[in-house]
C-alpha cells in the first residue's frame, strides 16, 4: 500500500469563550477550553502516527504548543464550515481524509485509509453530523451547501455522495456536552482528555 493520502484536521484554537461552549455551565469556559485542547492534542498525536503524505492542520486562531512538529499549518477561509471545509479540500492535489478536533478517541487504525477501490469513505456522528469524510478526488463542491451543525447534516453530505463508490467508517461520538465527554474518555481511557476529564471531575469534587 502506498501512503499518498493528505490528513486534514479542521480545529479552533482552544481559547476560553470561544470553543465548546456547550459544555458550560458543566465546566467553566477555562476548563471547556482545556478539554478542547486536551482533544485536539489526541488527536493530532493520532494523525502523527498515522501514514500519510501531508499532515495539514485548518485553523482558525493561532498555534499553540498543543502543535506536535509535522503539521503544516494553513488558516481557515471566511465563512460558514461548509465553506471552510470545502475550502480544506480544495487545497488537496490528491486523495484527502478530513477529521475535525471533537473526537479524541479516533485512533490509527481508523485513519489508515485506501481509496485503491473506494471513491470516499464517511464518518458518521451520533448527534447526526459526520466526524470523518474522506476524498479521492477532492471536490469542493461536494460539501458548499451541506447545512452545518444540525441533526441532518450528516445525511445530507452522505447523500452528497450518491453515486461514488463509498466506504463507512464506525459512528462515532462527538465530544459536545458533558454526557458526551464522559462516554469518549471511557472510550479512550488513556488519553490526554481522559486524564484532563478526571482532573476536573476530581478537583470539582472537592
Amino acid at each position: 500500500m502506498t501512503f499518498s493520502t493528505t490528513l486534514l484536521v479542521i480545529a479552533k484554537e482552544p481559547r476560553p469563550g470561544r470553543v465548546k461552549t456547550r459544555l458550560t455551565p458543566a465546566f467553566t469556559p477555562r476548563e471547556a477550553a482545556a478539554l478542547a485542547q486536551a482533544s485536539l492534542a489526541d488527536t493530532l498525536d493520532t494523525v502523527v502516527r498515522t501514514p500519510a503524505r501531508r499532515r495539514v492542520l485548518v485553523l482558525e486562531g493561532e498555534p499553540g504548543p498543543w502543535l506536535p512538529p509535522g503539521f503544516e499549518v494553513v488558516r481557515q477561509c471566511a465563512g460558514g464550515l461548509d465553506e471552510r471545509l470545502a475550502a480544506a479540500f480544495a487545497g488537496c492535489d490528491g486523495p484527502a481524509l478530513l477529521i475535525g478536533m471533537d473526537t479524541p478517541q479516533v485512533t490509527p487504525e481508523l485513519l489508515t485509509v485506501d481509496f485503491a477501490d473506494c471513491d470516499a469513505y464517511f464518518g458518521p456522528a451520533e448527534d447526526g453530523g459526520f466526524w470523518a469524510l474522506g476524498l479521492a478526488a477532492p471536490d469542493p463542491a461536494l460539501l458548499r451547501g451541506v447545512p452545518m451543525s444540525t441533526s441532518s447534516t450528516g445525511a445530507v453530505q452522505r447523500a452528497r455522495l450518491t453515486g461514488l463508490r463509498v466506504r463507512e467508517l464506525p459512528r462515532l461520538r462527538d465530544v459536545d456536552t458533558a454526557y458526551d465527554a464522559e462516554v469518549v474518555a471511557r472510550a479512550a481511557p488513556g488519553g490526554r482528555f481522559a486524564a484532563a476529564l478526571a482532573r476536573l471531575s476530581a478537583a470539582g469534587a472537592r
